[in-house]
């Protein structure tokens, strides 16, 4: 069935600020402040000092860009600006601007101060980031109406407005549109304390009762990522409710997350495969990541932006200019036999 919309009702569809009815229940483990906000302190004080000077000059916060592996709470920073600075946010992503016009639409549409979140930044076309140089230093934009000699131009005046921009792969940004960014962030792994407070949180806001030996075992295989987290507690509270009395103890974890394919260390399926067909086909590497990609039947995307970084950072997978090799740690987790010679491919 298809849905017909206007071209007043898509461009509202495009750049909501209102909530969609799937993301409810997400959004109220939101935190909505700087102060609720757990983790990534450097980056949380910095941007709490250009929140304050900017609030101070009475002018709109710099523009911002936010990059780091995904589920690491880039939406959740650009929603907590919006309401720190208290002005309205505007929301779209790279892949749902299509055309030029609907750039020009957002922008235009937006009021003194207010705050266009672009999501997958990265991936908007190349072609139209030449209206967001202007639109960002200049405030304005230019208009060609027309085509020929008959063509005309007309300059528009913006209001003053902070541009979010939020990316898992920054350095596939032109540098003009980088360059153009006054605030950069970074967002890293959390930590295990960091990753229980927030089981902590979003288990008593949905009012699952936990113990502290729960929440860390949740954490420790959260693969420092808090959506991960919130998404392994949403299903350990299932086999809590069911299998046990409700509770979440470390056991009655440590079943849940077992039967979830989630291990100790908190690979999951997709991670073992990955280390063991490098172990197994190409004798710990180097391979490629194509190559890899397509051993294990998944987007070399897949796992560059969503296994690579967890497995990089915790010793089990190194990348050389020839390609990726496992380590001996990797070898000792899968329970393999490590016999030296892949030393050489390090």
């Amino acid at each position: 069935m298809s849905i017909n919309y206007s071209e007043e009702q898509f461009d509202e569809l495009l750049t909501t600020s209102s909530m969609l009815s799937e993301d409810t229940n997400e959004s109220s483990l939101r935190p909505r402040t700087l102060n609720e906000y757990i983790g990534q302190k450097k980056a949380k004080e910095n941007l709490s000092v250009f929140i304050s000077a900017a609030k101070m000059r009475n002018e709109p916060l710099d523009h911002v860009l936010l990059h780091g592996p995904p589920g690491l709470g880039k939406t959740t920073l650009a929603a907590i600006i919006a309401n720190e600075m208290n002005v309205n946010i505007r929301i779209t992503s790279g892949p749902a601007i299509e055309k030029p016009g609907d750039l020009v639409a957002m922008l235009t549409n937006l009021n003194e101060g207010d705050i266009l979140f672009v999501d997958e930044i990265h991936r908007l076309n190349r072609a139209y980031e030449e209206i967001l140089y202007p639109a960002m230093e200049d405030f304005a934009i230019d208009i060609i109406l027309g085509k020929g000699p008959a063509a005309n131009s007309i300059h528009l005046d913006l209001p003053h407005f902070t541009l979010i921009g939020a990316t898992t792969r920054s350095g596939q940004l032109t540098a003009p549109l980088r360059d153009r960014f006054g605030v950069t962030l970074r967002l890293e792994l959390y930590s295990i304390e960091e990753l229980s407070q927030i089981v902590n949180r979003s288990a008593s806001i949905l009012n699952i009762e936990i113990d502290g030996e729960g929440s860390h075992e949740i954490a420790s295989r959260s693969r420092g990522t808090p959506r991960i987290a919130n998404r392994l507690l949403k299903r350990v509270r299932d086999f809590a409710q069911v299998e046990a009395d409700g509770r979440i103890t470390a056991k009655v974890a440590d079943r849940a997350l077992s039967r979830l394919d989630v291990d100790k260390a908190g690979l999951d399926a997709i991670d073992r495969r990955m280390l063991r067909s490098i172990i197994e086909y190409y004798n710990g590497g180097p391979v490629g990541l194509d190559t890899l990609a397509a051993t294990i039947n998944e987007e070399s995307v897949t796992l560059e932006d969503v296994y690579e970084p967890f497995l990089l950072q915790n010793g089990y997978l190194t990348r050389t200019q020839r390609g990726r090799c496992v380590t001996r740690k990797a070898y000792e987790h899968l329970g393999i036999e490590y016999l030296g010679q892949q030393e050489l491919n390090l």
